[in-house]
């Protein structure tokens, strides 16, 4: 099998080559010479002219049929090529699609993302007004606890004098009390 595809590709190429010589200037100045040397040998009474036309006619009549098998051999090869490009064409037109479909879900997921940073930022913006809110309440207990506070020190001072004014009296009371105990 291998030595079938190896033969064959050998074939392929020298079909390739004699079809692009074929359709070289070089041919055409080659069978131009030919066909001028065949006209030209029964002129030089060389060749009888029936027979040169034989020859001549056979000759053009297996390169024609050389020649056909060698441009069918190329169209089949070109027509190999553009199936092969049209299945490429094809698998990038479904790559495509598919690119397309996965930029419109990407699409409508930056829509989502976007949707939800917004409510994200209005979130933020409830919570920064619910701190300043607090920090206000705060603010405001702190002045209530303050003036509690004050009130509170206030209380214990006039308390303290109070309880020093009532030792003070009872200071004096037991002094009182003590002289007493003595008098008698």
């Amino acid at each position: 099998m291998k030595n079938y595809n190896e033969k064959t590709e050998v074939l392929e190429k020298i079909a390739d080559s004699i079809t692009s010589w074929i359709g070289s200037i070089q041919s055409l100045i080659v069978h131009t010479l030919l066909f001028v040397t065949s006209f030209l040998l029964p002129m030089l009474n060389i060749v009888d002219f029936d027979k040169m036309l034989l020859i001549l006619t056979t000759v053009l009549s297996l390169e024609a049929i050389y020649l056909a098998i060698f441009i069918q051999m190329s169209v089949n090869k070109s027509h190999e090529k553009i199936e092969d490009i049209q299945e490429d064409i094809e698998e990038i037109s479904e790559d495509i699609e598919d690119i397309q479909e996965d930029i419109e879900e990407i699409s409508e997921d930056i829509e989502e993302i976007s949707e939800d940073i917004e409510e994200i930022n209005e979130d933020i913006e409830d919570i920064q007004e619910d701190i300043e809110e607090i920090n206000e309440e705060e603010d405001d207990e702190d002045h209530n606890e303050r003036a509690k506070n004050v009130i509170l020190k206030s209380n214990v001072s006039s308390n303290k004098n109070e309880i020093k004014a009532l030792k003070d009296i009872i200071s004096q009371l037991k002094d009182e009390i003590k002289e007493l105990k003595k008098d008698e």
